[in-house]
């Protein structure tokens, strides 16, 4: 038997120096039914667009007559498969995963999909999210004698599965009882030997989208439930590179079938929607879409509330790129002060084991961010980002800027202050590193080293997204966490009093 840590424990993680000061993205998967296609290439590229969810490992299973072939390992998706790789997963549909590890650490036991064998067959899960109630489920299960491979919970989805298909349930009945045994966070895309499940809890919390892959009328596919191509992807972004077309969300608390007769839609639990609002100012990739629009459009809109609500007397607006970019854009074009870019990325950096030399140090390294002394000196500066978690990378980065000669550097946040973890299926830091959840605005400005600094108010954040405010989680901001958190998941990263959110 593995031994399960508690979730909120990540082992094998980088330290607090090392990680980005952002909180830390969820999964990205991925499923495709078409028979006549190569699936596995397809799925590889879909994976390809969702790899900004997961960077950590990635997998392809794919089923052929009734074989199940698989592929996974740690890296980018570009370094686990190969077209060598690509051309031994044969079959006629596919699930994917990409991962960035929430509960249980990141090494290759924990790629996903996970793969199990079951009286009706092989079936492979991939699944974003967190589910919370994971130390009393792990506890059911070893009580049945299951042996656990795994540190993710994502084997205790699967496993519960199985059992209930064992027991004598279809996919559809087995899914919907696997489902009703777990709290908290899912979305799943789940290859079984019949056909593809895709599911979403009750409250929606992670996204997934269903689209269409062929010259037939999408819409009377989808109408219609007839037989076709069909894509379930966390993002439309996975959907377009594929050459999908967009047919609609994964309902909260829905289940989809996908076999050869076309799809099959299950309300499987009430629905109370509650999108992760962090999709939505960070997460998701800027042209995904969302409520009918790109999500640049939504960020765009934040960045104007922020200079309507917080404006300031500088000489030119710029972003931390990229994610810091479309809020940067609206906040200029609604104060009128010109946009610039004053900082460019390196966008091939990740996360890097061979340390710079002390003379590196000293000289200041700039793998990520490097600074233009033509754009900035001189010159008055507000700089917008989505967020701030711990303050360490913030100030640095103004820092770096006055260096580069910027005689003053306001900051504006196109979100309100993060003063609580996410349990949800975002690797988000304890409490007490949270820096607003110690600190006042002013005492993190201070801490910074801005000239000033100013969050969105949680009313602008939420009023932008133009659909109803109470149809989103917004905990990491409130404390208000919409699925109840077991006591022993919760003491490991809530340790403050609830703190009231700070607007403006």
């Amino acid at each position: 038997m593995s031994q399960f840590p508690d979730p909120a424990v990540n082992l094998e993680r980088p330290t607090l120096a090392e990680r980005p000061d952002k909180p830390e993205e969820a999964c990205g998967v991925f499923g495709v039914y078409a028979p006549a296609e190569a699936v596995a290439t397809l799925t590889y590229f879909g994976l390809y667009a969702l790899q900004h969810r997961g960077q950590e490992s990635a997998g392809i299973a794919a089923f052929d007559q009734g074989q199940v072939h698989q592929h996974k390992g740690m890296g980018l998706v570009s370094q686990v498969f190969t077209d060598d790789v690509l051309k031994e997963i044969p079959g006629q549909w596919a699930v994917g995963h990409t991962r960035y590890s929430t509960t249980g650490s990141s090494h290759a036991a924990n790629a996903q999909p996970a793969v199990l064998e079951s009286r009706l067959g092989k079936l492979a899960l991939a699944h974003n999210g967190n589910i919370v109630n994971v130390n009393s489920l792990r506890q059911d299960l070893l009580k049945r004698d299951y042996n656990l491979v795994t540190t993710s919970d994502s084997e205790l989805i699967a496993i519960a599965l199985m059992e209930a298909v064992n027991d004598g349930k279809d996919w559809i009945e087995g899914a919907i009882a696997a489902f009703k045994r777990c709290e908290g966070a899912f979305s799943l895309v789940i290859g079984t030997s019949a056909g593809i499940i895709a599911a979403r809890d009750p409250h929606g919390i992670r996204p997934l989208v269903l689209g269409y892959m062929g010259s037939q009328e999408p819409e009377a596919q989808e109408k219609g439930y007839g037989p076709g191509n069909f894509v379930v992807a966390s993002e439309t972004c996975g959907l377009d590179i594929v050459g999908a077309t967009y047919l609609r969300d994964v309902a909260p608390g829905e289940l989809i079938w996908i076999d050869s007769t076309g799809i099959k839609s299950v309300q499987w639990a009430h629905a109370e929607r509650k999108l992760c609002v962090f999709e939505m100012i960070y997460f998701a990739r800027p042209d995904s879409q969302f409520h009918g629009e790109s999500l640049y459009s939504y960020r765009k809109r934040i960045g104007q509330r922020l200079a309507q609500e917080s404006p300031a007397d500088v000489d030119l607006v710029m972003a931390v790129p990229d994610s810091g970019v479309p809020a940067a854009i609206g906040y200029s074009e609604a104060s009128g002060i010109p946009y610039a870019e004053g900082l460019i990325k390196n966008r091939y950096v990740g996360r890097t084991f061979i340390q710079p030399t002390q003379a590196m140090r000293e000289a200041g390294i700039r793998m990520k961010l490097n600074p233009m002394r033509d754009v900035l000196e001189g010159k008055r500066i507000l700089i917008v980002d989505d967020s701030i978690v711990r303050g360490t990378t913030s100030r640095k980065l103004i820092k770096m800027l006055r260096d580069a000669g910027a005689t003053e550097v306001h900051m504006r946040i196109s979100s309100p202050p993060v003063t609580h973890p996410c349990f949800y299926g975002i690797d988000t830091d304890n409490q007490d590193q949270l820096i607003a959840a110690t600190k006042s605005v002013k005492e993190i400005e201070a801490q910074l080293g801005a000239d000033s600094l100013a969050y969105l108010s949680w009313e602008g954040m939420l009023e932008a997204t133009a659909v109803d405010v109470n149809s989103f989680c917004s905990a990491c901001f409130t404390g208000n966490y919409p699925i109840d958190i077991p006591t022993q998941v919760k003491s490991a990263k809530l340790l403050l009093e609830k703190v009231p959110a700070e607007v403006g």
